[in-house]
């Protein structure tokens, strides 16, 4: 049993286009998406057409919420942009994503958190702004009804598998499209892969064992860090060059 995990493709469909393309290399065709799908200075209804074409079982993000929640006046600058870009069939089917979905019987999915699209399931921000690793017994609580061997989350950006005591696996992919970001909740940060590549994963169970696998995919990143600079967006250019804010 063998599939691939995407999330927070923040509407880059040149860094989709080759993640799809190394997915195929591998042989895979089963393929679910954690969210945060168009959100960006970038090329969102491009990929709303690649997304609602591909038809992967996908939960929503709380970027993806926002863009169906708010009005445009009221949305943060990249998700005005992304939804500049989008028509109502892409927004439909916004509207239609579940918030979690259990996928082979086995697999839970979503954004975040089970209850939360904006909180980080594995990392902490402290007061000065550093994340680290949440300590394994508060990873634990927010995984007390989940009752599954596999948990897949994204929305943090960074490729990470924690193991429960119980044996269950949580596992974040990384990001396809957003390779670094800062934000001011809970306390001002930087998340920063410090690479440019597409992030995404591979699962595999082996036995009565699930195994990640994370992949790194290189693609023209710096037509997107340049499209980005020319939208007004030169700290989403700096992560897409390079991996950090600068």
């Amino acid at each position: 049993m063998r599939f691939a995990a995407i999330a927070d493709i923040h509407g880059n469909h040149l860094a989709l286009e080759a993640v799809l393309a190394d997915i195929r290399k591998q042989g895979i065709t089963e393929i679910v998406n954690l969210g945060d799908c168009f959100s960006g200075p970038l090329t969102a209804g491009k990929t709303a057409d690649m997304l609602l074409e591909l038809n992967a079982l996908t939960v929503r993000g709380n970027h993806d919420r926002y863009l169906i929640e708010q009005v445009p006046e009221t949305m943060h600058i990249s998700d005005r942009a992304a939804y500049s870009e989008l028509t109502k069939p892409h927004l439909d089917w916004l509207r239609g994503l579940p918030t979690s979905a259990i996928y082979l019987d086995e697999v839970y999915l979503c954004h975040a958190t089970p209850a939360s699209d904006n909180v980080y399931w594995q990392e902490s921000v402290s007061a000065d702004g550093h994340v680290h690793l949440k300590p394994i017994e508060e990873i634990e609580a927010l995984a007390a009804d989940i009752d599954f061997p596999l948990i897949l989350c994204g929305h943090t950006h960074i490729p990470r598998v924690v193991r429960l005591r119980d044996g269950r696996l949580i596992v974040n992919p990384g990001s396809v499209g957003c390779p670094a970001y800062d934000d001011d909740l809970p306390h001002y940060h930087k998340v920063e892969a410090g690479n440019p590549f597409a992030s995404y994963a591979i699962l595999e169970k082996a036995g009565d064992n699930w195994l990640p696998v994370f992949r790194q995919v290189a693609y023209d990143h710096m037509a997107m860090a340049k499209l980005a600079a020319q939208n007004g967006r030169p700290e989403w250019a700096s992560g897409l060059a390079t991996g950090w804010l600068r």
